[in-house]
């Protein structure tokens, strides 16, 4: 049983009580992330999330990473787009010495102009690990083409050139305008004492602003664009992505349903046509990325060199077969099961409950019981499909990139 509530100081919280689990997990969500950030601040909700552990007014760093390792506990974080969560996983019996740590960093960290310093590096070397990734560099610039103009299209990390420049100052000034309670979600899941654990957090964050302005959004159409990247790598890195639907879209189960069918498994059909039967690629699905005021919708494929053409033309046929004919029924039996299984799966973890309930609260202002959400999957109908197929099936309305090791003309491939 999920329960929600909104404390008097305007924080709300989610729960799920598991009784049969010996942990929980608790994740502190605050609603801020790439699209709040201006140029002059861009990457500054992640390196905020890495300074929460470069020490508090009690812990340095190191004491930190020894407390969470001395009660058997798991810390962590990240920044998305829209939110950044700072998450722990404990033993029952260790749940408030686990939570007093969480807020400790969240509420009491310092950001000492030294360590600053020296997690700059360490972000700057993350910056490297993406750009040496082609598969996340071609990702990272199809989202910034397809979400052009709008704030979707920011970097999460940023850029070196603005990193440098971050100020303790700024950070404070960041978090005094983003971190207010009512852009904040404590959510937990497992075994746990739920009044103990609401007093804690009330009690910690008590001194955080009441509120915030939301942020004004400005939808830009899209305008498919094309880009290739050269870098010294073998393989080549495909990247095409459209407009889709966001979270609380009406249409967006059926959406998940699609992309299951067309590349969300290895007897989907982009995989089976582009790498079983033509041998064009080892990599090839897409994904549905839901946003709470847009989405995308994107189809990866890693090959060689000298498959660009032939793997974009495969691709193109999927898509031209589902604009043409639809899909069966048998495919979207099969696919509804997949779908259902791997949510049932995440079911069983407290951690993915954690996460579920917490970004659904923060992001879509509710939380759905496991029934509401089968029953959703269960309840797309084929009519629903040849709806949402409208969205994805012409390659004309992609946006595309191509990483690889020569220059190419993807506007010309991708309409060739």
């Amino acid at each position: 049983m999920i329960e929600t509530r909104k404390l008097d100081s305007g924080v709300r919280v989610v729960m799920e009580k598991m009784p049969g689990l010996e942990s929980c997990a608790m994740g502190i969500w605050v609603r801020t992330g790439a699209v709040n950030e201006t140029k002059d601040i861009q990457g500054i909700s992640h390196f905020i999330e890495h300074m929460m552990f470069k020490g508090t007014k009690t812990r340095s760093a190191k004491q930190i990473a020894e407390d969470v390792d001395a009660l058997g506990g798991q810390i962590n974080a990240f920044t998305g787009k829209e939110a950044t969560c700072y998450h722990i996983r404990s033993l029952t019996s260790n749940a408030e010495k686990s939570l007093e740590i969480l807020l400790d960093m969240f509420t009491d960290s310092v950001f000492d102009k030294e360590e600053m310093k020296r997690e700059k590096l360490v972000v700057m070397e993350e910056m490297n690990m993406v750009a040496d990734s082609p598969d996340e560099d071609a990702m990272d610039t199809v989202c910034e083409m397809v979400m052009k103009g709008t704030p979707l299209a920011n970097d999460i990390l940023g850029t070196p050139s603005v990193l440098k420049k971050i100020s303790r100052q700024k950070i404070l000034d960041y978090i005094d305008k983003q971190y207010t309670k009512d852009s904040i979600v404590f959510s937990i899941a497992g075994n746990f004492d739920e009044d103990r654990m609401i007093q804690m957090f009330e009690e910690k964050t008590a001194g955080l602003g009441a509120s915030k302005k939301q942020a004004s959004f400005t939808n830009v159409k899209h305008v498919p664009s094309y880009r290739s990247k050269v870098k010294d790598i073998e393989q080549a890195h495909i990247c095409m992505a459209t407009r889709s639907v966001k979270n609380e879209d009406e249409r967006y189960p059926a959406m998940q349903i699609l992309n299951n069918i067309m590349g969300g498994s290895m007897s989907s059909r982009l995989f089976q046509h582009v790498r079983e039967q033509k041998g064009l690629a080892y990599s090839v699905f897409s994904m549905n990325s839901p946003h709470s005021k847009l989405g995308y919708y994107t189809i990866y494929a890693a090959v060689g060199k000298e498959n660009v053409r032939p793997a974009v033309s495969a691709i193109k046929e999927e898509l031209e077969l589902l604009k043409r004919s639809g899909v069966t029924e048998y495919e979207l039996s099969k696919a509804k099961e997949q779908i259902k299984a791997s949510y049932i799966f995440g079911n069983e973890s407290a951690g993915s409950r954690m996460f579920i309930n917490g970004k659904n609260l923060l992001l879509d202002g509710k939380v759905r019981e496991p029934k509401e959400v089968l029953d959703l999957i269960g309840g797309v109908t084929m009519e629903d499909i040849e709806r949402v197929k409208k969205i994805i099936c012409d390659p004309d309305d992609y946006s595309a990139v191509l990483v690889s090791g020569k220059k190419a003309d993807m506007r010309k491939i991708m309409r060739g």
